[in-house]
């Protein structure tokens, strides 16, 4: 028996990823409802048959069918593909206390630097450090570098230098400056100290 919604495009197919990937939404959507393929069929008006290919990425089917699925499963016909065809993620994943400490110019005993992201292409653009201080030191470590440097308190009080000018940093306050003009902590006012900071490399633009 031919299926009434059977169009000329539903047919054998050969690549499998796009049918794959609908059959196996509605194969999903129908057990997430703890729906039966014949209940799903009878409430769509298609045939269990035809159900059957379309979940197992036997046929290709019409948006008209499609439509009549997913009304059956209670969604719209875009849910069923909301997820297809998404770029690869490459997120990259620190957990706590797995951050690569590092060892920064000028830094004293009780300063520790962990890194929290680390690139991996040819070009930096930007670093991210998470810097505890427990310890006081009789020297604080002066900065410079190219970019824009962001830091965000996390605990304790900071006095720390920019240039000229010096700011006093308690949790929940930021301070963003350039990176080429000389930094760093001027007073440890109440330890334990933690504080985030981004370095951000600008791009410069290339000669023509």
């Amino acid at each position: 028996m031919v299926d009434a919604t059977t169009s000329k495009l539903e047919r054998p197919v050969a690549d499998h990823t796009l049918e794959r990937y609908v059959g196996n939404t509605i194969r999903d959507l129908r057990q997430r409802h703890g729906l039966t393929i014949a209940e799903v069929a009878e409430q769509s008006g298609i045939s269990r048959g035809m159900l059957s290919k379309i979940e197992n990425a036997q046929t290709a089917t019409s948006l008209e069918t499609l439509a009549k699925l997913a009304s059956a499963l209670g969604v719209s016909l875009a849910m069923l593909f909301r997820n297809y065809n998404i770029p690869a993620g490459s997120a990259q994943l620190v957990k706590r206390g797995e951050g690569m400490e590092v060892v920064r110019r000028g830094t004293k005993r009780g300063h520790t630097y962990h890194l929290l992201a680390y690139d991996q292409g040819p070009t930096k653009l930007f670093e991210p450090f998470l810097i505890t201080m427990d310890d006081e030191s009789e020297v604080f470590p002066i900065f410079e570098h190219p970019g824009t440097e962001f830091i965000y308190m996390l605990e304790g009080a900071i006095e720390y230098r920019h240039g000229q000018s010096t700011y006093r940093l308690e949790p929940g306050d930021s301070l963003t400056f350039r990176g080429d003009i000389p930094h760093g902590p001027e007073k440890l006012i109440t330890l334990p100290i933690r504080f985030l900071a981004i370095i951000y490399y600008s791009m410069l633009p290339m000669d023509v």
